[in-house]
């Protein structure tokens, strides 16, 4: 006789497989989609970020772990054709050399080294009035990726311009100063379907990286007329495309590694009675008188600062003082972006974004707000996949040994961001890259 018991495990038990088959796991119905787009052409446009530049300069592992090329892998899956970049060779592999990280001194400050063996540098070209551009191994294969470091929007139609820039040079079939190709030129020349594009960065990013003191911004009016031809003339055989804002170059670690109240805790541990870093800074309601004052935090030291430089006695002419201690010795003006011009940068980078999505949108273009995004890691990091990521310098995960340009796994990131934009707007179901795939930077 079956007791009460014995029913209730056997009805127990039964339940317990119905709910197993009620929580079964649900089968993934992704199904890739070009949607209204084709991607069988694909080209990238843009400047060293578009290149895959990393570490401070151009070689064969990052061209190869570009944004450009992480999107048009995901683009196989619906209809994308073959992806080709102007690599350099293996025995070149080196490119232009970069930086590489390789090791740490007793106070946490990482030590970087010049890569200088197997480069693709083929001679010095001196130019009367501009000075010397490094020539590198030409390329002469099929081009779908047009990143060239350096570029601004403010050079795209301007046609000696492959004779200034020895990136774009190794792209050209001639040799300069022969040169009489624009970029825009040569970027359209041949047929295409689908385009990125992200040129304008180094229209504000020099000025930047130069302290205010080495660069000009580009002319509002000038970008906004630049942008428009270059997308009129991208569109205007029926291609379709994604574009990207430029970021906020003041937020990289390039300007917030090296801090003033950093430094100045530095130098009161020696010396408590120091009591601010002087810089010589941008006076305001002026674009061109400066003047020595007190740092603050919002003054913001580029990553290149020799740090070691501060108290060194120099000559001034109040006689010998400590450097970067005294009014009289303040700080030199290509080591520091005041706030002053912080806010001058942030004001130009603000129009050329409303330019960008407002030529975008008329012509129906998706769009990738890198400003707004890249901002938003700065200021609550990103979880991907259970990688904690940031902003910081070598430890975030995202930004290369330079400060300014990205690691792999930065690009791959970006490159989500750039396919998110495009599955919105073209109703495509192109699938994200494995974050965790690609490496962030490499530690000895």
């Amino acid at each position: 006789m079956k007791t009460f018991k014995q029913y209730s495990y056997r009805y127990l038990f039964i339940l317990g497989l119905m709910s197993l088959a009620a929580c079964k796991p649900e089968i993934n119905n992704f199904k890739p989609s070009k949607g209204t787009a084709d991607f069988s052409r694909y080209i990238s446009v843009g400047n060293s970020l578009t290149a895959g530049y990393a570490d401070g300069g151009l070689y064969r592992e990052g061209q190869l772990n570009s944004y450009p090329s992480i999107i048009a892998k995901q683009m196989l899956t619906v209809g994308g054709g073959q992806f080709n970049q102007p690599l350099f060779t293996e025995a070149q592999a080196n490119g232009s050399g970069y930086l590489k990280l390789t090791g740490f001194n007793a106070d946490g400050t990482p030590i970087t080294t010049p890569v200088t063996n197997n480069l693709a540098v083929r001679g010095i070209l001196p130019v009367p009035g501009f000075g010397n551009v490094t020539l590198y191994t030409k390329y002469s294969g099929d081009i779908n990726n047009y990143g060239v470091p350096g570029i601004k929007l403010f050079h795209i139609t301007y046609a000696p311009y492959g004779n200034l820039n020895g990136f774009f040079e190794r792209l050209l079939p001639g040799n300069a100063p022969s040169n009489n190709t624009s970029y825009l030129d040569f970027i359209t020349a041949k047929p295409f379907t689908f385009f990125s594009n992200w040129l304008g960065n180094n229209d504000a990013l020099g000025y930047a990286t130069s302290g205010g003191a080495g660069d000009v911004l580009t002319d509002k009016s000038t970008f906004a007329q630049l942008y428009t031809l270059l997308i009129g003339k991208l569109t205007a055989n029926g291609a379709k495309g994604v574009v990207a804002t430029i970021p906020d170059v003041t937020s990289v670690p390039y300007f917030t590694t090296i801090t003033v109240p950093a430094i100045l805790a530095g130098v009161q541990k020696a010396n408590p009675a120091v009591a601010a870093i002087y810089i010589n800074a941008l006076v305001s309601g002026t674009t061109s008188t400066y003047a020595p004052r007190a740092a603050t935090a919002s003054d913001l030291i580029v990553l290149t600062f020799p740090t070691s430089k501060i108290g060194q006695p120099v000559t001034s002419p109040a006689g010998t003082v400590p450097y970067g201690l005294t009014p009289y010795a303040p700080i030199d003006n290509q080591y520091v972006l005041d706030a002053n011009e912080v806010a001058i940068t942030l004001d130009y980078v603000n129009n050329y974004n409303t330019t960008i999505k407002s030529v975008a949108a008329s012509k129906g273009l998706a769009v990738f707000d890198a400003f707004a995004f890249l901002n938003g890691i700065k200021q609550h990091g990103l979880l991907i996949n259970g990688l904690s990521l940031s902003s910081n310098y070598i430890s975030g995960g995202i930004f290369s040994l330079d400060g300014v340009h990205l690691t792999p796994r930065g690009y791959a990131i970006v490159a989500n961001q750039f396919i998110g934009a495009i599955n919105k707007q073209y109703s495509a179901n192109i699938p994200s890259a494995d974050v965790a795939a690609y490496n962030g930077v490499k530690f000895p």
